[in-house]
């Protein structure tokens, strides 16, 4: 019985040290003074992210600095293997962007209700993931439907 204890611990010991190598560390460049960024972190955080938090106090210059064409801003902007991340993009789709090879960033375009970070008791807009390609087209990657 003891020995199944302590395989069972050292199992658990294993697991939970892959987890936390496995763990993505992103880059989250946003205002001071706003609540929904941080409400966005704490959804990456919950999904196993590390999240590295930069205050600025010129938004607009940081978007430009990363490639965030002005037709799909949002809020904040994070960095994730050299790639950008603009607003309120749920979790699975930043994980899917560390797969992809073929895009430069993904966002989603303004604030739209019922996203990460902008949750709003009972609503839910419709709100698509648009991914921005090499070639400088934009391309959906991901949609959420009004619930």
């Amino acid at each position: 019985m003891k020995a199944k204890y302590l395989a069972l611990l050292a199992a658990l010991s294993v697991t939970s040290a892959v987890q936390a190598a496995d763990a993505l560390t992103i880059d989250v460049h946003r205002d001071a003074n706003c609540g929904c960024c941080k409400k966005w972190i704490s959804h990456l955080e919950a999904n196993g992210f590390k999240v590295v938090d930069h205050v600025e106090s010129n938004m607009t210059a940081v978007k430009q600095r990363l490639g965030v064409a002005p037709r799909l801003a949002s809020c904040h902007t994070a960095v994730i293997d050299g790639k950008f991340v603009e607003g309120h993009v749920p979790a699975a789709q930043v994980i899917e962007l560390t797969k992809r090879d073929d895009l430069l960033g993904i966002a989603v375009p303004g604030m739209p209700a019922g996203s990460p970070g902008m949750e709003v008791d009972g609503v839910q807009h419709a709100y698509q993931v648009i991914g921005l390609t090499k070639t400088g087209s934009d391309q959906v990657v991901a949609e959420y439907p009004t619930q």
